[in-house]
């Protein structure tokens, strides 16, 4: 038997590296896939039930200086806060609205959808590309996985894993230089983009998002749901927000009627 050549033997040591860098690659990816879907998806759920509130909470607030104008209308700084109310109570609104349907959806990947990302992202990882042309075609590729799995559409999976899988270009023939050249390149490349996803890691672990949604587990391991405890504090401030709206708004309506009664004046027409 010929022995190999010293580059041969050195190929073979860094193409071993190189399969156990891909399964750690694509392991690191799913995991952030995971941990991005799990924070979309909580995000969502703590928009539309602690945020609704907040929005109901704007739009009372937002009256209740709308009445403060109303008895004394000369007031500037009434005024101005009333418009600031106004506008945050709308913006409240449009973004209570927009997360109604994000909040519905229940990140909970199946095994083969797990399977199919792990085994795709092992091979189409832009990161393994030898040229730029290369490496943004598989941007677009990976942005599609990501896209699919957070979806948890087991179709599109599917069909982009047999899409890659027939690709041409993966078939390719080269020298034991060129592809010991290759495997140092993929391996250097690897090594910086598991780097990339440890620093956006931490990133993501040191968010308030990460933290709240920490302390909500932890809490609903114990039986506790901190989310309602929030819901339900909220609906206090609610209630005494609208006690506070009923009484101006009583105010202002005697005072009208008195005007009335007295001058025969409808004040609200000038209002």
């Amino acid at each position: 038997m010929t022995p190999l050549a010293p580059e041969e033997i050195e190929l073979n040591k860094k193409r071993r590296v190189l399969e156990r860098l891909k399964d750690r690659l694509a392991d690191r990816e799913e995991e952030m896939a995971d941990l991005r879907a799990l924070q979309e998806q909580f995000e969502a759920q703590y928009t539309m039930g602690i945020a609704r509130l907040y929005a109901e909470f704007d739009k009372i607030e937002a009256e209740i200086a709308a009445e403060e104008v109303k008895l004394v209308p000369d007031d500037e700084e009434i005024k101005k806060k009333a418009e600031e109310m106004r506008r945050r109570a709308e913006e409240s609104a449009a973004r209570s609205a927009m997360d109604a349907e994000a909040a519905n959806f229940r990140f909970n990947p199946t095994p083969d959808a797990k399977k199919a990302y792990h085994n795709l992202a092992r091979v189409i990882h832009p990161d393994l590309a030898l040229d730029a042309a290369e490496k943004e075609k598989r941007h677009g590729l990976m942005a599609e996985l990501n896209a699919a799995y957070s979806a948890g559409d087991q179709k599109k999976l599917n069909k982009l894993v047999e899409d890659y899988r027939n690709r041409p270009d993966l078939v390719s023939g080269d020298t034991v230089g060129d592809e010991l050249v290759r495997a140092i390149r993929q391996i250097f490349q690897i090594k910086a983009r598991l780097s990339e996803i440890h620093e956006e890691r931490l990133a993501a672990e040191s968010s308030e998002l990460y933290s709240l949604r920490e302390k909500v587990e932890a809490e609903m391991a114990q039986g506790r749901d901190l989310l309602a405890q929030m819901a339900s504090r909220t609906h206090v401030h609610i209630k005494k927000s609208q006690r506070r709206l009923t009484n101006l708004r009583s105010v202002n309506a005697a005072a009208e009627e008195h005007v009335k009664e007295k001058y025969g004046m409808d004040i609200g027409e000038f209002r």
